[in-house]
């Protein structure tokens, strides 16, 4: 902790609630309605299949932002890569460091577990989060195209 009360710490399902509530304003930051009961649904689902690895940031014990990493591997380079899917911070906590220090944890969770790298995707408008990630020493890759093949919906 640090001295403005803020503290990172990997989540357990026992919190799931105040996940759920930040993983309902991420969703909404990108478009989505509001559905807290699919969020709640969502991040249970994490939990119980173990599949993500979710950094909590709080505030003097109050939950106000989250990290959510996926494991991948690289066929090419044979070693695990992180995906660093999700981030978000509480509108009122985003000027007080949280971003920062998730992204900072996010790097040395990824060091520790000995990862050959973090990566992610943002929109070209993020112009806020682009500034720093660029400031912690993200690069942008420019050596790949990115595709998607929709499925459903």
């Amino acid at each position: 902790m640090n001295e403005s009360g803020l503290q990172v710490r990997r989540a357990t399902d026992a919190d799931r609630q105040p996940l759920a509530r930040l993983f309902d304003g991420y969703r909404v930051f990108y478009g989505q309605p509001s559905d807290p009961e699919r969020a709640l649904r969502f991040i249970q689902e994490r939990f119980r299949q173990g599949d993500s690895v979710i950094l909590l940031a709080c505030i003097d014990a109050a939950a106000v932002g989250f990290v959510q990493l996926y494991p991948m591997h690289s066929s090419v380079l044979t070693d695990r890569v992180w995906v660093l899917n999700d981030l978000f911070v509480d509108p009122p906590s985003r000027a007080l460091g949280a971003g920062r220090a998730l992204l900072e944890a996010a790097r040395a969770f990824g060091e520790a577990d000995g990862a050959l790298r973090l990566q992610l995707e943002t929109r070209r408008t993020n112009t806020v989060a682009q500034a720093l990630y660029t400031e912690l020493g993200w690069q942008v890759e420019d050596e790949t195209v990115w595709y998607q093949l929709p499925l459903r919906g």
